[in-house]
């Protein structure tokens, strides 16, 4: 089984896994250009017991939305009416392509805060991305499906 088949696999099970099991795969997973990410994202977690997951929960995370490499909304939230807004006391971001655990691929560097996160390549419409907050004791791993 490839990366791209057990990850696709882990994401519509919907079910909950450790970090460690995340990170060979996004290794394993080629890079998407920084273009590819154009356009709006619907997105989900792998895991409830982080405090960045209880945070994106509590915030109603929705997804992302790409508009340009300069123009970035990283947290979209979905309201109680099903409406979605950019929840933007986070600021904004900009897309860049890193050089990130050995691969240079797209990237959402955040411009106020201490934040980068790094994509891999799923399929055409979906990637995985891990979220690298300095300073934190972990990564935060999610997927995001283009809308």
């Amino acid at each position: 089984m490839t990366a791209e088949e057990r990850i696709a696999e882990i994401i519509d099970s919907g079910r909950e896994c450790e970090p460690g099991e995340l990170e060979p795969i996004f290794d394993a997973l080629e890079p998407v250009e920084a273009d590819a990410m154009l356009g709006q994202w619907h997105g989900g977690g792998f895991e409830t017991s982080s405090r960045t997951a209880a945070m994106l929960v509590k915030l109603g995370w929705y997804g992302k939305r790409f508009n340009s490499a300069e123009d970035v909304e990283p947290l979209l939230c979905s309201a109680e009416d099903g409406s979605i807004y950019s929840y933007e006391k986070l600021g904004k971001a900009r897309l860049r392509e890193i050089a990130f655990r050995g691969k240079a691929s797209a990237a959402m560097v955040y411009d106020t805060q201490p934040i980068i996160d790094c994509f891999r390549r799923i399929d055409d419409d979906r990637v995985l991305g891990l979220m690298d907050v300095k300073g934190a004791p972990a990564d935060y791993f999610f997927h995001l499906t283009r809308d």
